[in-house]
């Protein structure tokens, strides 16, 4: 074999190893992009189903809200009115139901929320956990004076909760309308921060489409 064609074969035996060599990492490129591709794909997927479930949750929650709230305005508006013009109006227990659990957020996040989520959408997430936190600590300390305070009197004349004299509640029942009107504000807050979360995952979702 001559020299010309010796070094010929080698530079043919060293194209076909260089060729296959791409091919190797052309292969493995693609498999890693493919897997990239479809994993990207499967966190769209879920970040949409959550995001989908936010959507609804909140969307239900805030119709409901509306509801409660404009019974809980007429009826602290009423207890006002009467209050003001004299009339000494009875006072109720105050009870405060929520099905709200702490963990319903944590645990949302926890399943992958923070990773998938945007980060205006998970600080609107904290807004509304604040609220209801905060709205919580309020209406479970006005629960706890009506436990105190009205529940073991109720069988008591109105002059026990009332001066006769003004017709104004005494000192330590000045709290009963003030959580009727806490109750409002917090349902007032509480709409005010789902209507902007709701408009947020609109946004991510209509973005990520």
């Amino acid at each position: 074999m001559s020299e010309a064609t010796e070094k010929h074969s080698r530079l043919s035996r060293f194209g076909r190893w260089l060729a296959e060599l791409l091919l190797v990492f052309v292969g493995v490129y693609a498999a890693f992009w493919l897997n990239n591709y479809q994993q990207h794909r499967q966190d769209a997927q879920r970040r949409d189903q959550i995001l989908a479930s936010l959507e609804q949750e909140f969307l239900k929650g805030i119709e409901s809200g509306k509801i409660i709230g404009a019974k809980q305005e007429r009826q602290a508006a009423e207890f006002r009115r009467a209050l003001d013009a004299g009339e000494m109006p009875p006072l109720h227990p105050f009870v405060f139901t929520t099905d709200y659990s702490p963990g319903d957020i944590a645990t949302l996040l926890q399943s992958g929320g923070v990773e998938l989520l945007a980060v205006k959408t998970l600080m609107a997430l904290r807004e509304l956990e604040s609220v209801i936190r905060w709205g919580l600590s309020d209406m479970q300390r006005y629960e706890k004076l009506s436990d105190a305070l009205i529940v073991p009197n109720l069988d008591q004349d109105i002059s026990f909760f009332y001066d006769p004299a003004t017709k104004k509640l005494r000192k330590r029942f000045e709290m009963y309308p003030q959580a009727l009107e806490a109750t409002v504000k917090f349902a007032h807050d509480l709409e005010r921060t789902k209507t902007e979360l709701v408009k947020q995952i609109q946004t991510e979702r209509q973005r990520n489409r």
